[in-house]
């Protein structure tokens, strides 16, 4: 092995290690955003047993339940997003650090590109990085050494 081919391939260890570390920061991340949808779906079940709890006023009709649906949707569905994505990167991090799934990592990161600005740094380095025809090489050699172990 060349002097170069070394320097490149201390160089893929260490991008990749950082990406690693990134995709679990931002694993992390989406994980405790995601409690905030949550926080809504809470409220949502408040609003809604409030509505229909409360007495009716004279002359007055009592504001409707889907009030308190609409909260309580929103944030199990900011939950579920928010949560899976996390999931995900998750997944990113630990096939990165296997040295597998280098398509499953790039769609990933295609995804958290629309998390702006730090999805969207994130996705960048790692099509960067992933599409290196040395770290592809990588990816390449680790996926032929599991099906020999299998």
């Amino acid at each position: 092995m060349s002097e170069d081919q070394l320097r490149q391939a201390i160089v893929d260890q260490e991008h990749l290690k950082l990406l690693t570390i990134g995709y679990l920061v931002s694993a992390g991340t989406n994980a405790f955003f995601s409690l905030f949808g949550l926080l809504y779906a809470f409220m949502g079940v408040v609003i809604t047993a409030a509505i229909s709890r409360a007495p009716a006023r004279p002359g007055q009709d009592a504001p409707p339940e889907f009030v308190g649906w609409i909260f309580g949707l929103f944030g199990f569905g900011f939950f579920a997003i928010l949560a899976g994505l996390g999931v995900l990167k998750f997944l990113v991090a630990r096939r990165l650090k296997q040295r597998r799934s280098r398509t499953f990592c790039m769609v990933v990161a295609g995804v958290s590109c629309f998390g702006v600005p730090y999805g969207t740094m994130l996705g960048v380095f790692t099509f960067l990085v992933l599409s290196r025809p040395s770290v592809a090489r990588l990816f390449q050699a680790e996926s032929i050494n599991s099906e020999r172990s299998e």
